[in-house]
């Protein structure tokens, strides 16, 4: 892990690193809150970068860790299975704890054992992070697979459902599919459907696969289901009866 990585062009994550940089001070244990995704594992190396870092739910290996640790990361507190036996461990061993939860953990039974705990926003109420993310994520996917520095980002919105987990899995997807050839794109939807077909009605059952990219694809280039119509050689009511039975798949298109 790259703990120097932890975008800080956001006054909200700023304001997280100032934190956690007074923390690498201190002998305090400190709690992370945050969803999955924006930096907790990050700022918590960043803290204590030599710290074995242990998930709470492997409560073998956490225990022995204690044992053998002066300090020690613990992500994901929340799952552990026996929170008072944990604490009664921690301050035992007299072990310095940065630990990682997400937003909605709270346990009084934990209350007194962190000093200090503060709140990464996620990625949705840090905009200017979001940018400086993509650039690394390209900058990745451009060592990883060896093209051209560019991403094209005119059809690009930022999946932040899991952070830069989602994040960075979809500019991986995006920076390939975006000079992608068709004979790879047919081997991909090969692989696809090679496990899921054997049904006498497999075909009508995945016509979607073709159609929806059309038919958005279509929709954003030409703005209208009347010049969509004419330029792929379809009645109307034919492309409506297509859209009307993909409609799941195409929320918020014209109508």
């Amino acid at each position: 892990m790259d703990v120097t990585s932890f975008i800080t062009a956001s006054k909200a994550s700023n304001e997280a690193f100032k934190t956690a940089t007074l923390l690498k001070t201190l002998t305090v244990n400190a709690l992370i809150m945050g969803e999955v995704g924006v930096g907790k594992s990050t700022l918590a190396s960043y803290i204590l970068p030599d710290a074995p870092m242990v998930d709470a739910s492997d409560f073998g290996a956490l225990f022995a860790t204690l044992e053998n640790s002066n300090t020690i990361i613990i992500t994901n507190i929340e799952k552990s299975s026996n929170l008072a036996l944990l604490k009664e461990k921690i301050e035992s061993l007299h072990v310095r704890v940065i630990a990682t939860t997400k937003d909605s953990f709270h346990f009084e039974i934990l209350e007194d054992l962190f000093s200090v705990k503060f709140g990464i926003p996620p990625l949705s109420q840090r905009e200017e992070d979001i940018v400086m993310l993509i650039e690394r994520f390209v900058v990745e996917a451009t060592s990883l697979f060896g093209g051209a520095e560019h991403f094209d980002t005119k059809n690009f919105v930022p999946d932040l459902s899991r952070n830069s987990h989602s994040l960075r899995r979809q500019v991986m997807i995006h920076y390939l599919l975006q000079d992608i050839q068709d004979t790879e794109l047919i081997e991909i939807i090969e692989n696809y459907l090679y496990d899921k077909l054997g049904s006498n009605s497999d075909y009508r059952n995945f016509l979607y696969l073709y159609e929806v990219p059309l038919i958005k694809a279509g929709l954003k280039k030409f703005k209208s289901q009347l010049q969509l119509s004419d330029k792929l050689g379809l009645n109307r009511n034919t492309l409506r009866k297509k859209i009307a039975e993909n409609k799941q798949y195409l929320q918020g298109k014209k109508a």
